[in-house]
């Protein structure tokens, strides 16, 4: 009889982490975090803050048109007091004509200071992407782990109280009551560690993923199936960090153009009419021809300055493409080590189960000790342990190959979103409508509904 409760006690060892029903997706995890994200937000809203330069660089190509009013009183108090009254409105407009294209650079440079902001947002939508992945894996391997310490504490305390009844008829001694009795403890204590575990990976999830968790399901890897050389070659021309340092490198060729362009002469034309309050009427135009002669070496200094500005542009887009080549790297080289570590782990947990099996069976016939059983079912715990951690590390890696490449968008994943069109803005605001323009109202209607959201 008591060996038979022994090996009923032994039989609930069998560790197994049971899947949770309606768990959520990592696809649901990773739309989420797309339309809640505030970093992603803020940056969207910082690119159409940026399309708004290229709106006023566009301005700076049109005439600008000024009224004023004036009025004036006027008091003479010799030899005899006099008041006169004066009020004039005049309407102005000036017009650059020719300026050495120093404006027309302001707004191609403009167009790629916009382009590289949006390959910005590219990047911080990558960052919130991996990090709901992060948090998503975190959270499943948390819940797993708890699942484990769980069932192993449930194992224990069985093993402790068939000891205590071995003792009770001398089978055992009470080294191993005290052993099963450590054991114990021991498992409850790593309980409490694995529920805060829980409780940080939940926390990390809501702030990730923008709402709290249910449960994480069960995920496969990413599909990776480049070579590391096809994935670097595609990195080098497809990841946001490199595309924006083009578009950097490219305003900042622009900028010398437009920094040489003021020692060319410029052309403005300019106008006016005036009335007084007798209705008289002035009308005048102008044009004006100038340029600069000296100007202290201020204006070769910005050449300079712009020129090593460009310099640095092109240094930092070299570093980019290095650091990215190196990303590929160690996400290709991880995503390998996680592959095989998990493929070790499953053998591991293999061979642990059979030996555990034949301990098992043993301690039934007296064979083996309290202390050869916990042995076992500790090895095949950490066994199992380190496949979770495995498929963990395997999942992470992959979409970290993703980001690498730059492939981790809403876009390559098809997620069920509304995605963000970051040209719908800029199309809006190109052409520098006018305030009182149809499309300048229309405009401050959309900016008004974004406030309010």
């Amino acid at each position: 009889m008591r060996r038979n409760r022994l090996a009923a006690a032994i039989a609930a060892c069998a560790v197994f982490v049971t899947p949770a029903a309606h768990a959520d997706t990592l696809s649901q995890a990773l739309s989420s975090a797309y339309e809640t994200s505030g970093l992603l937000e803020q940056n969207q809203i910082l690119l159409r803050a940026a399309d708004e330069d290229v709106a006023q660089a566009l301005a700076s190509l049109r005439p600008v048109i000024n009224w004023s009013l004036t009025a004036n009183r006027t008091s003479v108090d010799a030899p005899v007091e006099t008041t006169s009254d004066s009020a004039t409105l005049r309407i102005s407009a000036d017009l650059t004509i020719y300026d050495g294209g120093a404006n027309e650079f302001a707004l191609e440079s403009q167009k790629e200071i916009v382009l590289g902001t949006r390959q910005s947002l590219r990047g911080v939508e990558q960052d919130v992407l991996l990090r709901a992945v992060q948090a998503y894996m975190n959270l499943r391997s948390a819940q797993e782990f708890r699942q484990l310490r769980q069932n192993n504490v449930r194992v224990i305390t069985q093993e402790f109280r068939a000891a205590e009844d071995r003792f009770e008829v001398g089978e055992v001694t009470r080294t191993d009551v005290a052993l099963a009795e450590a054991r114990l403890a021991a498992a409850r204590s790593l309980l409490a560690a694995a529920d805060g575990d829980v409780a940080v990976a939940t926390e990390e999830y809501r702030v990730a993923v923008g709402r709290r968790p249910t449960s994480a399901g069960a995920v496969s890897p990413a599909p990776v199936s480049r070579s590391l050389a096809a994935a670097i070659d595609l990195a080098l021309r497809n990841h946001p960090s490199i595309l924006q340092q083009q578009h950097s490198v490219a305003a900042a060729e622009l900028a010398i153009k437009r920094a040489e362009a003021v020692l060319r002469p410029g052309v403005s034309l300019s106008g006016s009419l005036a009335t007084d309050q007798d209705s008289n009427e002035t009308a005048q135009i102008g044009l004006t021809i100038g340029g600069p002669i000296y100007s202290g070496g201020a204006i070769a200094s910005r050449i300079r300055q712009t020129q090593l500005n460009r310099d640095a542009a092109r240094s930092g887009l070299h570093l980019t493409m290095l650091s990215i080549e190196q990303q590929v790297t160690n996400a290709y080289a991880r995503l390998q080590v996680a592959r095989a570590t998990r493929q070790a782990s499953d053998r591991q947990i293999t061979a642990a189960r059979t030996a555990f099996n034949g301990v098992r069976e043993e301690a039934t016939l007296g064979a083996r000790t309290t202390l050869d059983v916990l042995n076992a079912e500790q090895e095949l715990l950490d066994a199992e342990a380190n496949r979770i951690a495995a498929q963990s590390d395997e999942v992470v890696a992959s979409y970290t190959v993703l980001s690498a490449m730059g492939l981790l968008t809403a876009s390559h994943l098809n997620l069920p979103v509304q995605q963000y069109d970051p040209s719908a803005y800029y199309n809006l605001v190109e052409n520098a409508p006018a305030y009182v323009s149809e499309q300048g109202r229309a405009l401050d209607r959309v900016l008004e509904a974004i406030g309010k959201n």
